[in-house]
């Protein structure tokens, strides 16, 4: 889980004779991830494609032009099919010239339309204007202008100007003016009003008629558009399965004529090299060696280690001898090809078309999977590196019901999660709803630990009797939980941080243990150093519950686990300072002397081992925040009253009986009631029972929606920059092999 499956490099060497056979043969097995050939080698060039590559590349393009006219998806395939090449020649060529004619047709008729409608644009201005069009053009001694704009402003720069005689028409917005001058002394006058020149169309008479005939026009082309749209989805239907298929066919056949692209070959042989999943090697070499039986020669080059994918430490591969089925003549050439490309050289490593790194294929059990996706946010893993898939997946769904912790909200996160897994069809869409899920139900799982359920205290009282075995904090009376919740806080956030860094330090140890210790271990040495010494006391710098066995939460309430702060064990007092030097600091500056000694400039960066930590105390306050806001809804509507214990004041919800009532009674339980904190929209008549409704209602749901951009933001922060950033760099490449997944064909 926490490493890619591991990977081999395989060759596939062979006569050119036998070419298309192991191309076949290797196709069909969709499981060589082909490593692209450099052109290093001499007397080796990259193959040529197939015949017919060509060809089939443009049938391509035609195939996924009419799956673009007609609108078709993967919904409109049909049951799978064969696809002759009789049928690709003929009927392809029969659907398009149907459908390139109607789209042709189409494309006449929108244009047509937006002619119509442009000319409609223009027209309405003059039917609001309401005079003839050939009462605005063609004056001798008159100048006329037509637009819109403020017709008071237009009178106004008419009368200061030099313009002796004219009038202005308007109507709303509309207006129209007509001056005893030339058109461009109309044109500089009205530059200083506000006022938007119009062309004025073509035509004479009342402009209404024309607008109405250009409505009428409109009408038309809408419907023959329609048919022509409704004939192209006949064709649609009647097409769309062959299309896709054909689309099917015609990528497999291009995929496998391109494929020597990528080889090395001479004249008479070629060799492909490739990546595959080590324990897939001997169902690779069979298969092909079956389906190939002559000619051919299937070998392993190396298997790759997690070691940062340097090739002189990858593991070695005893190379077996044989020529595989090659004929004499042939043998020599293929000899020579091997001999120049798989020799072995100084450092045991071999001489490969590339010095391409293994691709990723990550190794997690199907529950994890969905935070695949999560982890691709910020990149792929390299093959050389720890995959923090399962320990997000183990972390982040804890955190995030831990935050929100509620029964009711975590039943809701669950049932939009497994809507999102069931129904969408996008992989990263369900992969969040798998996500979900689990927050869901760890929020759930929360809930009911702390007794709630849509902020509602009801539900510790069915399952745990009234005393749920932990609590949020947020009342008086269990006020201990509050301070508990930051202290566990800062204890997940060492632990959380301390894995990161052992992650590194693993990954470091390929490059020797001095690395690892100096680049890694000391960030563990000056993590567990400082918090320590915090945890004593920091010479009495850290708060008192951390340390100190009358506060301290481990020691008593509300977590009884006889933890009262480490000791102190301070070696002497630093002069000038006047404090005591505690042991534990020594860890601390040993390791940010070997940090020195690693990188210098990371010495800056020494007190994210402080406040890395204490970002993880956002646990806690979402907890509380959350809490808070779910609280106070339920007080609006149900209201809440005050009882008085021994251990400080509980908040009860009037559900049963209004505070007021309960107020007057006088006791709850044995206890007092004290005062009424809110006497509850539910209790104050029917209005106030309705707006107490949709109070409850809106705010349970602005509850639900911030719980996602709180807990869920705040819980993934935590997994990209402290957990991520300590470890994983990511930039691998994805396992692609050659192959095709057929969906709409057969081959049969």
């Amino acid at each position: 889980m926490l490493r890619p499956e591991k990977m081999c490099r395989v060759s596939v060497t062979g006569s050119k004779r036998v070419m298309g056979q192991a191309i076949e043969a290797v196709h069909d097995l969709d499981m060589l991830h082909v490593t692209e050939y450099d052109g290093s080698w001499d007397g080796f060039e990259p193959g040529d494609p197939v015949k017919g590559a060509d060809s089939a590349s443009d049938q391509l393009v035609t195939v996924r032009s009419l799956q673009s006219i007609l609108d078709v998806d993967e919904e409109d395939a049909g049951p799978t099919r064969l696809v002759t090449d009789d049928a690709l020649e003929e009927d392809l060529e029969e659907i398009r010239t149907q459908v390139n004619e109607l789209d042709d047709r189409r494309d006449d008729i929108r244009d047509d339309l937006r002619d119509v409608e442009e000319r409609i644009s223009t027209m309405e201005p003059f039917v609001t204007l309401g005079i003839d069009l050939d009462l605005l053009r063609d004056y001798e001694s008159l100048a006329v202008a037509v637009g819109e704009g403020d017709a008071d402003e237009v009178k106004i720069a008419l009368a200061d100007s030099d313009v002796d005689t004219f009038e202005v028409r308007s109507e709303d917005d509309v207006v129209a003016v007509f001056a005893q001058t030339d058109e461009s002394t109309l044109q500089d006058t009205l530059v200083g009003a506000t006022f938007s020149g119009l062309e004025i169309p073509d035509g004479d008479g009342d402009p209404t008629e024309y607008l109405e005939e250009l409505q009428h026009q409109k009408q038309k082309l809408e419907s023959k558009l329609g048919t022509v749209e409704d004939e192209l989805d006949d064709l649609r239907l009647d097409y769309a399965g062959f299309l896709l298929a054909a689309e099917e066919k015609l990528s497999i056949e291009v995929q496998k004529a391109e494929a020597p692209l990528t080889f090395a070959t001479t004249e008479n042989a070629f060799i492909a090299e490739g990546w595959i999943p080590n324990e897939r090697y001997s169902e690779f070499e069979s298969a092909v060696e079956a389906d190939v039986s002559e000619a051919v020669d299937i070998e392993k080059l190396e298997i790759a280690e997690y070691d940062e994918g340097h090739v002189h430490s990858r593991e070695e591969v005893e190379h077996e001898g044989g020529n595989g089925g090659v004929e004499e003549d042939e043998e020599a050439t293929i000899t020579e090809a091997g001999d120049t490309s798989q020799e072995a050289v100084a450092d045991g490593g071999l001489v490969t078309m590339d010095n391409d790194q293994p691709p990723v294929i990550q190794d997690n059990p199907g529950v994890v999977r969905p935070f695949e996706d999560l982890v691709e946010v910020v990149n792929r893993p390299k093959y050389s590196e720890f995959d923090p898939t399962v320990v997000f997946f183990l972390t982040f769904p804890a955190f995030y019901g831990f935050m929100i912790g509620d029964l009711g909200y975590g039943l809701l996160y669950f049932l939009a999660g497994y809507f999102l897994y069931s129904n969408v069809e996008s992989d990263v869409l369900k992969s969040l709803g798998g996500v979900a899920m689990w927050a869901g139900g760890f929020t759930a799982l929360f809930g009911v630990l702390y007794g709630e359920f849509f902020g509602l205290h009801q539900l510790g009282e069915i399952v745990w009797g009234g005393n749920p075995p932990i609590h949020k904090g947020l009342q008086p009376v269990y006020g201990d939980y509050a301070i508990a919740w930051l202290t566990i806080s800062l204890l997940a956030g060492m632990l959380h941080l301390a894995i990161g860094w052992t992650f590194d330090f693993v990954k470091n140890l390929g490059h020797g243990l001095w690395d690892a210790v100096t680049e890694s271990g000391s960030w563990l040495l000056m993590l567990f150093g400082l918090w320590a010494w915090v945890f004593s006391g920091a010479n009495g710098a850290a708060p008192n519950f951390l340390y100190t066995a009358e506060e301290g939460i481990f020691a008593g309430h509300p977590f009884a686990l006889g933890f009262a702060g480490l000791p102190a064990i301070n070696l002497f007092t630093i002069p000038g300072l006047g404090a005591p030097f505690s042991a534990w600091l020594i860890l601390f500056f040993a390791g940010l002397v070997l940090l020195a000694l690693a990188d210098p400039i990371e010495v800056v960066e020494f007190l994210n081992v402080f406040v890395n930590v204490l970002s993880y105390t956002r646990l806690a306050a979402v907890l509380l925040a959350k809490a808070g806001m779910a609280f106070v809804v339920n007080l609006l509507f149900f209201g809440v009253y005050v009882v008085e214990t021994g251990h400080g004041a509980e908040w009860h919800f009037g559900i049963n009986h209004s505070p007021a009532h309960m107020l007057a009674e006088g006791t709850y339980h044995g206890h007092e009631v004290t005062e009424v904190m809110f006497g509850g929209l539910m209790h104050s008549g029917i209005a106030g029972v309705v707006g107490g409704l949709l109070v409850l209602v809106l705010g349970h749901v602005l509850v639900l929606v911030l719980g996602v951009t709180s807990a869920g933001l705040q819980g993934v922060r935590l997994e990209y920059v402290e957990f991520f950033g300590k470890f994983f760099e990511g930039g691998g490449k994805a396992y692609s092999p050659f192959g095709y997944e057929r969906n709409y064909t057969t081959d049969d």
